[in-house]
């Protein structure tokens, strides 16, 4: 086989050519571009659909094929169809254009593939979304520890509950413990509202 299409195709891709001459096309070397019935007809009882839209694309690169759109569909017209009677070979394809173009917009159904899945790994982010804003609404927070526990005495050594007859002592001990409180209060607050301005920023980060 001496074709200069063929010889430049990648050695992979040369089997798909052979069972486009001999199979997947019609006498003239044409037929719809449907990966799915061309694997079905080079390939049979095989996943090739894949594989054939792989080989396609080489064996256009390297000359052996032409794909073009005609009448809403794309079709494939093989350069140098094998050797027929042209008073007898006849196609329902249409004539492929005098100026062949290699660009197409998608190979038969590979746009419409990949855009399926697009939507596929869009409905499996939305959904990771989805579990991550349920498991923030359901997680629940280890319980805070009072402050109480860790507050200094409110009393005196002498009195350390306190006692409601007049101390000195107690009343020092006693605005100390107020104090600390109150401290403690503002420095939690403070926590809680930095905390909150990281996640706003995490969230700024990562745009949709």
């Amino acid at each position: 086989m001496r074709w200069p299409g063929y010889l430049r195709a990648p050695h992979d891709a040369k089997p798909t050519a052979v069972g486009l001459w001999t199979t997947a096309t019609d006498p003239l070397g044409r037929c719809e571009l449907v990966p799915e019935l061309i694997a079905a007809a080079i390939y049979p009882g095989q996943a090739a659909t894949d594989l054939v839209v792989d080989h396609l694309l080489m064996l256009a690169d390297s000359g052996f094929l032409t794909i073009y759109q005609e009448q809403g569909s794309e079709w494939i017209a093989l350069r140098r169809p094998l050797r027929v009677d042209a008073r007898l070979a006849s196609s329902n394809a249409p004539e492929p254009p005098r100026e062949h173009s290699r660009a197409f917009a998608a190979v038969g159904g590979a746009g419409e593939r990949a855009r399926a899945r697009v939507r596929a790994e869009g409905a499996e982010r939305a959904g990771e979304w989805a579990s991550w804003e349920r498991e923030q609404e359901t997680r629940q927070s280890p319980p805070r520890r009072p402050l109480l526990l860790d507050a200094p005495p409110i009393g005196c050594p002498d009195h350390p509950s306190g006692r409601r007859e007049d101390c000195g002592p107690c009343g020092t001990y006693r605005r100390r413990h107020d104090r600390w409180l109150a401290q403690e209060r503002y420095t939690q607050q403070v926590t809680e509202w930095e905390q909150s301005q990281q996640t706003e920023e995490v969230w700024d980060d990562e745009p949709f």
